[in-house]
């Protein structure tokens, strides 16, 4: 009886030893490979199930559904996380818990001054991948880099332009440009002038474009001077592969910029496990194969052709004083007619 039972106690430590807890992951798609998946289950002992979404709606659809119990660790961008946060969907995290937080370059690693990650003094998640929305250029029609995205308004380009159609952002690169302090709270005489600036835009816009292969199709097929690059380097990567001679700057007043984070969800099983996924998210290769598969740019190196420099002003996405009014008045801009305030 006596041995029986040492071997059942035996067996039992066993188990556990090698017990296999599941990772469940909400995620963006191309932002978890195979590879990183596989040598992250290998290296911890786990299994890892991954939900791939296509948009913020779903995003939040899924990951807030049943109160966030579903995942443990979803990725999402700034504006969104402030959803999660107001919602107690999401656990502070612990910088020092994720040691490869020290390889990130310097605007990573300022965790506080990066709007949306922090409240309370706590923070709520771990920057991951970023696009600034800069401004490329033809280098056959375009002699010298522009400076500012007030090019985009250059006679000399009238009917050279391609822009993006999208309201909040249209608004909010305008705002930029003529240099308000706040480009996503605007005032009622603000928004009148940006609204004006972007009526003029149009006499310079060839065409509005949605996808980044659609905006490649768009410079192949006729003279584009300048593209507003919403995308950021996805895009110039496209535009590169497909033979575009095409150079990319951040404007001098800053460019919009969207940052993506790891969030550890508040009910997560493990949260050691959890964020033992992030720092496995940052390591040079795996950080490094986003990069060059997806052509996002990542938190850990600079971007491939040092486009981006140090000094560059990135201005992080952040919500806005009335997304209803920015889409209205975009419709009407977009139909043609001469909008205006009330």
């Amino acid at each position: 009886m006596a041995i029986r039972f040492l071997v059942l106690l035996a067996s039992l430590a066993c188990n556990q030893a090698f017990a296999v807890e599941t990772l469940r992951i909400l995620a963006w798609p191309g932002y978890v490979s195979s590879d990183a998946m596989h040598s992250f289950e290998a290296r911890h002992n786990a299994i890892v199930e991954v939900t791939v979404v296509g948009s913020d709606d779903e995003l939040w659809k899924s990951g807030s559904a049943d109160a966030g119990a579903n995942f443990d660790v979803i990725a999402l961008n700034t504006v969104e996380l402030r959803r999660f946060i107001d919602r107690g969907l999401v656990a502070p995290v612990q910088p020092r818990n994720i040691p490869n937080t020290r390889k990130q370059l310097p605007r990573f690693r300022r965790l506080t001054s990066i709007p949306g990650l922090s409240r309370d003094g706590d923070i709520y998640a771990i920057p991951f991948a970023y696009s600034a929305m800069g401004l490329i250029y033809n280098r056959k029609l375009v002699s010298q880099a522009p400076t500012s995205m007030n090019a985009m308004w250059d006679p000399r380009y009238r009917g050279k332009v391609l822009a993006y159609n999208a309201s909040s952002h249209s608004f909010s690169f305008t705002a930029l440009a003529l240099g308000l302090r706040d480009p996503f709270k605007l005032n009622d005489a603000q928004f009148k002038q940006v609204l004006n600036r972007l009526v003029a835009l149009r006499s310079n816009v060839l065409r509005f474009y949605s996808q980044p292969e659609e905006a490649v199709e768009l410079f192949h097929d006729n003279e584009v001077a300048l593209i507003y690059g919403n995308y950021g380097e996805q895009q110039l990567k496209l535009l590169r592969a497909a033979g575009a001679d095409v150079g990319y700057v951040i404007p001098d007043e800053g460019a919009l910029a969207w940052l993506d984070c790891w969030a550890i969800m508040r009910g997560a099983g493990n949260h050691s496990l959890a964020e033992a996924w992030i720092n496995h998210m940052l390591t040079p290769n795996v950080s490094g194969q986003l990069t060059e598969e997806q052509g996002f740019a990542n938190t850990l190196s600079e971007t491939q052709d040092k486009t981006l420099r140090a000094s560059d002003k990135l201005v992080w996405l952040a919500p806005v004083e009335n997304v209803q009014n920015r889409t209205t008045y975009w419709e009407r801009i977009m139909s043609g007619a001469a909008p205006r305030p009330r």
